[in-house]
């Protein structure tokens, strides 16, 4: 059999914008002022998206009212509540990993199409990750790419998650198994969003600080260390430096690397671990900064066992995210309830979820590991030594 061949060569995708504005405010939270400034005429229609538990919150009931009507004839704020405010529009999800299904994306483009949307629309997502990483993926796909902007309201999704074009949702019990690369034009970052976060999210959002300052700030993660009453501390100074240090951080590394075919890999310190935790201990159970802590404690041990780094530095690494109340033994509390006290289970139980991480290239597993604070290095690694360090 011969064959003839042609080839069609095509300029890269454009991921839709060309560069994202970061807006860092000071002072308390006003989005109308951010949003309803200009003229409205001059402005392009606008598919605001949340969740029920940002919706609630006291810094935002001047702006959901408006989509209430003057006479409050809409229903209570509850998911599914659709709102309008002149030609722009506000759809409530529910709140949490569970909401972060294919569905929840549907009924975000739904609601744009329902109210005329055109490729001229903006999508704004205000809420974590949850609702920035949906409606971002809910933007890259309508009618082929709308514009996007983000308010994250976590701190988990003002340093990591919002930053860097990153989209999707979970699919079938597996963290972000659906998305795209689809940067926002604008991320509007208001650090009085902190101050009203449960413990927990907070907590969540604090792993991935130190996540960042293990990576690429030695003089941070020296600060966190020594401190990490930062927990029950959120307004001192050093959380408004740290949130500034990550999202700059970030920043440098995806603009050299957007799609995440080199260096843009080493944000996923302690994620391969800690995904796995998150789907086998069923979605929202652990939360995502909870599993990357538990996941960096078990990278500085695979990193020992492989001779990258020296018991001490596994030992500062594990000790710094023990003392923030992280755990860090090798068989997480969640995993024996869900699974029972069997460990050689429960190390293969997460080895194969390992496998299903769209961030392997080949049937083995990529890690990305440390030598030293600052000194990172991606590798596979053979499976005898990952479960060595699970059990």
């Amino acid at each position: 059999m011969t064959f003839e061949e042609k080839d069609i060569i095509y300029p890269p995708v454009h991921p839709g914008t060309d560069r994202t504005f970061i807006r860092f405010y000071d002072g308390e939270l006003d989005l109308n002022s951010i949003f309803y400034s200009a003229e409205k005429d001059t402005l392009p229609k606008r598919i605001f998206v949340t969740d029920t538990t940002v919706a609630s919150l006291a810094s935002l009931k001047g702006f959901v009212d408006f989509f209430r009507g003057e006479d409050f004839s809409h229903p209570k704020i509850e998911a599914g509540f659709i709102g309008k405010r002149g030609k722009d529009i506000l759809l409530i999800l529910g709140a949490g990993e569970p909401f972060k299904t294919i569905e929840s994306v549907l009924a975000i483009v739904k609601t744009a199409l329902d109210a005329g949307g055109q490729r001229s629309a903006v999508f704004v997502g205000i809420g974590g990750g949850v609702i920035t990483d949906m409606t971002a993926f809910a933007a890259s796909i309508f009618k082929r790419g709308a514009h996007c902007e983000l308010v994250p309201t976590t701190l988990l999704s003002m340093v990591d998650a919002a930053i860097g074009g990153k989209t999707g949702c979970d699919f079938d019990s597996y963290k972000n198994m659906i998305g795209s690369f689809f940067p926002a034009q604008k991320i509007h970052i208001c650090p009085s969003f902190i101050e009203s976060l449960p413990q927990h999210e907070y907590r969540s959002g604090m792993a991935e600080v130190v996540k960042t300052a293990l990576l690429y700030s030695p003089e941070l993660y020296e600060k966190l260390e020594k401190y990490p009453e930062i927990l029950n501390d959120r307004k001192n100074p050093l959380v408004g430096e740290a949130i500034r240090i990550c999202v700059n951080a970030k920043a440098k590394v995806v603009e050299q690397d957007l799609t995440e075919k080199n260096i843009r890999m080493q944000l996923n310190l302690g994620h391969t671990f800690g995904h796995a935790l998150e789907s086998m201990c069923g979605l929202g159970v652990v939360t995502h900064g909870d599993g990357v802590a538990w996941g960096m404690a078990r990278a500085a041990d695979l990193s020992q066992r492989l001779g990258l780094c020296t018991k001490e530095h596994a030992n500062r690494v594990k000790s710094c995210l023990a003392s923030f109340g992280w755990e860090t033994e090798p068989v997480h509390p969640e995993m024996k309830k869900k699974y029972g006290n069997n460990e050689e289970e429960i190390a293969r139980i997460l080895l194969n979820a390992m496998k299903k991480d769209k961030k392997n290239s080949s049937d083995k597993i990529r890690f990305i590991l440390q030598e030293n604070v600052g000194e990172t290095v991606i590798t596979e690694v053979p499976e005898q030594d990952i479960l060595a360090v699970l059990k």
